[in-house]
């Protein structure tokens, strides 16, 4: 990891774990888990919103205005707008997305989740991804949440990771193993 980023998540890692444990001591954690996803998606669907926390350009205050006028049109907690106007006003909202990441592993670690990252070939139904997290939940011992994505090139099956762990069932890496297997025949 280079220096600024390792700095740059040392610095996401304080503000989380300041935000976590005011949210904590207030019983507020469903909202700051509310207020994280909301806010996950928010950078993850604008572009404009991804320049504004990292663009060197963009004054305090106006990155205050524009952060203040976000969490207010988001309808964001008070403690996770206190939390974005006190990052504005130190130059820091660039560890935004470093940020939300520290919070979710802090919130899911509270409630005894782990999240497994699911990719399929297909999107997954309703039934199939409660059986997932099931037999996911019998192996681990803790709930989990899926995150999922589809990709098409898998053919079939699915990729599953769940911390260091990761389950390969697809058809392109069974084609894969069998291609190999097949190279080294003749």
């Amino acid at each position: 990891m280079s220096e600024p980023a390792s700095i740059s998540s040392g610095i996401a890692a304080r503000y989380a774990s300041a935000l976590f444990e005011l949210a904590k001591e207030a019983k507020a954690i469903p909202a700051l888990e509310a207020d994280a996803d909301a806010l996950t998606a928010a950078l993850s669907a604008s572009a404009d919103l991804r320049t504004m926390i990292a663009s060197p350009v963009v004054t305090r205050e106006d990155q205050s205005n524009a952060i203040g006028a976000i969490a207010a049109k988001m309808k964001l907690s008070v403690l996770t707008a206190n939390t974005l106007l006190l990052m504005a006003a130190k130059r820091r909202l660039f560890v935004l997305p470093q940020l939300l990441v520290d919070l979710a592993a802090r919130i899911a670690n509270e409630k005894g989740e782990v999240t497994a990252e699911v990719t399929s070939a297909a999107a997954l139904t309703a039934d199939q991804a409660n059986k997932l997290a099931a037999t996911l939940k019998a192996r681990v011992g803790k709930d989990v949440k899926l995150k999922t994505a589809v990709d098409e090139s898998l053919i079939g099956g699915l990729v599953v990771k769940l911390g260091s762990t990761m389950i390969d069932t697809s058809v392109k890496a069974k084609l894969a193993a069998l291609q190999n297997a097949m190279k080294e025949v003749g």
